[in-house]
């Protein structure tokens, strides 16, 4: 794969470095951009145009390469904000005397429905571990992860990086650091509270290495629990609970979220859990099952 020459490079780390302390990149939004930029800047290198002379037909038309590769809406969105983003530095040091991507049109995204499990297809899921004959040897790390994802809602990154600090189980309280460092305080059940305890207490002190650190969950070296670990773990438990749905340790979160607000939670409580900074984001779960809106039509209205 063809390499950006010095110039190129020089700009990016830069520019990454800037967003990162002004805008405080995570490690997951920097990677993103810098695979962006880089494909974007490789472009703009093979067309023999330099930085300092790119104008937006050139923009657009690298735009209509990822369209054509058939880029989804939020990727599309995610590298117009980057190859904003970029230049607005850009003109910011003086490097540019003008913005060629200010006036980008930005691609409409596509609101969906995430998938959710129902209450019984979570609580079957939940109880796979203790199906296991014989059972499993990290069975508790396992029960404990699963009814922590559905009792909190949290991020695959940010129940990876929970540390035993950061629990306050006598108030029923986690706390989480979410994106952009950004601190939140979320409630917990006590059934979570009851396994992360017997997890602790029973499999984790064996798990223990010089170099574990504070972190909750661990593999079995000792070390932080792996994204793709878990991505396992969970995929393992869902195929053994027979769900026909394509799930991730992310499903929990939409489903945490679906089964409060059908609870009847209010939607800012909600949104200050899930660490949504809009609560535009939150609303995405704010569908209910359409027979239950049937029902109450049928019951209530005067014509029903």
């Amino acid at each position: 794969m063809e390499r950006l020459d010095n110039h190129y490079r020089k700009i990016l780390e830069s520019f990454l470095n800037y967003m990162t302390i002004e805008r405080n990149f995570s490690a997951n939004t920097r990677e993103s951009y810098n695979n962006d930029l880089k494909r974007y800047m490789l472009f703009m290198q093979q067309n023999s145009r330099a930085i300092e002379s790119v104008k937006t037909p050139h923009i657009e038309e690298f735009i209509t390469v990822l369209y054509s590769i058939g880029l989804e809406a939020s990727s599309m969105a995610r590298n117009i904000s980057a190859i904003r983003s970029l230049h607005k530095f850009l003109l910011i040091e003086c490097t540019l005397n003008t913005n060629p991507a200010e006036n980008l049109h930005q691609p409409k995204q596509a609101r969906y429905l995430p998938s959710v499990l129902t209450v019984d297809e979570t609580l079957r899921l939940l109880g796979t571990p203790l199906t296991l004959v014989p059972p499993g040897k990290y069975l508790l790390r396992d029960k404990a992860i699963l009814e922590l994802l559905y009792a909190t809602g949290v991020r695959v990154s940010e129940l990876i990086n929970i540390q035993q600090q950061n629990l306050y189980f006598e108030a029923g309280f986690i706390r989480i650091f979410g994106k952009g460092s950004k601190e939140r305080l979320v409630p917990v059940g006590n059934s979570a509270i009851s396994w992360v305890t017997r997890y602790q207490s029973e499999l984790r002190l064996s798990l223990v290495q010089n170099d574990s650190d504070d972190y909750l969950f661990l593999n079995a070296r000792g070390t932080k629990l792996s994204r793709m670990a878990l991505f396992a773990m969970v995929r393992k438990y869902a195929i053994m609970s027979g769900t026909k749905k394509k799930i991730s340790p992310h499903t929990f979160r939409h489903t945490f979220a679906t089964h409060l607000l059908e609870g009847g939670a209010d939607l800012r409580a909600v949104q200050e859990m899930l660490g949504h900074s809009s609560i535009v984001t939150t609303q995405i779960y704010a569908h209910i099952d359409r027979s239950f809106i049937k029902e109450v039509h049928k019951t209530f209205h005067p014509r029903g």
